[in-house]
C-alpha cells in the first residue's frame, strides 16, 4: 500500500523521498525491519494474551529430558510470523504483482489450515487436531491455487539470456538480448544446460494446456505438500525449525533478486524472470519474522508456533521456490526438512516390515524423527539445534554456488 502510495506522490507531485520506493533493495531492508519490529513487540503481547487465556501444549511424555517441563506453554505463536509476514508485505510489495499475490495467498491458506488443526487441539482438546485427510484436501487446494495462476497468468514467464550477439532483435538497456518463453521451464542443478521443461512428461500427442496444467498441478501439490508437511515435522524442539526457515528464506532471497535482475541473470547464465525480483520484499519479511520469532522460540522456548506456523512456513518456501524455477533445489536446500521427514518414513517401514518378517518392530533409530534421536543419546537440546543449524548454512552455501557449478 505504501509503494502504491508513494508511486502516486512520485508520479503526480514529486514528492521528496518518494523514489526510494523504486528500490528494491530499500523495500527489502525496510521489510526486515518492519517484520522484526512486529515479531518483537506483537509476540509478546501476543503470548501475554495466550498465557490469559491457558491457550497451552499439551505435551506426551515420550522420555525425552525436560519435555513435560514444557507443559502449558503457549502455542498458535505462528500468529506473530503470519503477521510479520503480511503486514510488511502488504505495505511495500507491489500488490498487482502476480508472484506477491500468489504467495499471499498460499501463506493465508496455510496459516488458515495450521490455524483449524492447533484451535481443534486447544480449544475443543482434541489431540488429534484436524483429520489427516482435510489436510491433505486443504494442501491440495493450495497447490491447485498456485499451480493455476502460475500456469494461466500472462505475467508469468521467462527470458534466457542470448548473450551480446549482432542480432535483429530488440537489445535492452545492457545492450543484451533475451528470447522469451511462456513455459513449465525449471532449474536442475549441477548441470551444465541447466533447465528442464515439464512438458517433456507429456507425450507430443497429449500436448495441450490442460494436459500440461494437470501435470503441473501434481507437482505443485505434491511439493507443498512434501515441504508444508516437512517444516511440521521438524518442528519439535525450540527453533530448530524458525531457524532453519530462515536460513532457506535468505538463501531463496538471493535466488530471487538474481532471476529477476537481468544483469546478474546473464552473468550467471540463469533464467531471467521478469517482474519476480518483487519477491525480494517478501522474502525479507519472511526473514525478519523467523529471526523476530525466535526471540521467543529460542531455548527455553516461551512460544510455540504450533501448526499455524509450521505448515506456513513450509508452505511458502515450497510456493517461493516454484515460482523462481528452484523448485529442483529444494532436496539440498531444505536438507534439514527432509532428512526429518525420511526418518520417521524409514522408522515406520523398518517397524512394520520387522513386525511382519520376526513378530516384532524393529527401529532404526531410537526415536523419530532424528532430533529426538539425539535427544535419547542425552544430547541437549540446543546443542541439536546449532548443529542442525550449522548444516542448514552448509546447504544453503551448496545451494547457492549450484548457480555457477555444473
Amino acid at each position: 500500500m505504501l509503494f502504491h502510495l508513494f508511486e502516486y506522490l512520485d508520479k503526480h507531485f514529486d514528492f521528496p523521498g518518494s523514489g526510494l520506493f523504486h528500490f528494491l533493495s530499500f523495500r527489502a531492508a525496510l521489510s526486515v525491519l518492519i517484520s522484526l519490529t512486529i515479531s518483537l513487540v506483537f509476540g509478546k503481547s501476543l503470548i501475554r494474551m495466550l498465557r490469559r487465556k491457558q491457550v497451552g501444549e499439551s505435551i506426551r511424555d515420550l522420555g525425552l529430558e525436560g519435555q513435560l517441563e514444557k507443559a502449558g506453554t503457549p502455542t498458535m505463536g505462528g500468529l506473530i510470523i503470519l503477521a510479520a509476514i503480511l503486514v510488511p508485505t502488504l505495505l511495500l510489495a507491489d500488490l498487482t504483482n502476480v508472484y506477491v499475490q500468489t504467495m499471499i495467498i498460499a501463506t493465508v491458506w496455510l496459516g488458515m489450515i495450521g490455524f483449524l488443526d492447533d484451535y481443534i487441539k486447544v480449544f475443543k482438546k482434541n489431540k488429534e487436531g484436524l483429520a489427516g485427510k482435510s489436510k491433505i484436501v486443504g494442501q491440495i487446494g493450495v497447490g491447485l491455487i498456485v499451480a493455476s495462476m502460475l500456469y494461466w497468468s500472462p505475467e508469468v514467464k521467462t527470458k534466457t539470456p542470448i548473450s551480446k550477439i549482432e542480432s535483429e532483435q530488440t537489445l535492452d538497456a545492457q545492450g543484451l538480448s533475451w528470447e522469451e518463453h511462456k513455459d513449465l521451464t525449471t532449474t536442475i542443478p549441477f548441470v551444465k544446460d541447466n533447465e528442464f521443461d515439464y512438458s517433456w512428461l507429456v507425450p507430443d500427442s497429449w500436448e495441450n494446456q490442460w494436459v500440461m496444467w494437470i501435470v503441473f498441478s501434481l507437482i505443485v501439490i505434491f511439493i507443498v505438500t512434501a515441504v508444508s508437511n516437512g517444516a511440521n515435522i521438524t518442528d519439535g524442539i525450540d527453533g530448530l525449525a524458525t531457524g532453519t526457515s530462515a536460513i532457506i528464506g535468505i538463501t531463496l532471497a538471493v535466488f530471487a533478486y538474481v532471476s529477476g535482475n537481468f544483469v546478474f541473470a546473464d552473468y550467471l547464465n540463469v533464467m531471467y524472470i521478469p517482474n519476480s525480483g518483487e519477491l525480494t520484499v517478501f522474502i525479507a519479511a519472511f526473514v525478519g519474522a523467523c529471526v523476530g520469532f525466535l526471540w521467543y522460540n529460542s531455548y527455553p522456548a516461551q512460544v510455540f508456533m504450533g501448526d499455524t506456523g509450521s505448515l506456513a512456513l513450509g508452505g511458502i518456501i515450497a510456493t517461493f521456490s516454484i515460482a523462481v524455477r528452484k523448485e529442483l533445489l529444494i532436496p539440498v536446500l531444505c536438507g534439514i526438512f527432509l532428512i526429518e521427514n525420511l526418518s520417521v518414513m524409514l522408522q515406520v517401514a523398518y517397524f512394520k516390515y520387522t513386525k511382519k518378517k520376526y513378530g516384532e518392530g524393529r527401529r532404526i533409530f531410537l526415536m523419530s524423527p532424528l532430533h529426538h534421536h539425539f535427544q535419547k543419546k542425552g544430547m541437549h537440546e540446543a546443542k541439536i539445534v546449532s548443529r542442525f543449524w550449522i548444516i542448514g548454512i552448509m546447504l544453503a552455501v551448496l545451494t547457492i554456488i549450484t548457480l555457477k557449478i555444473r
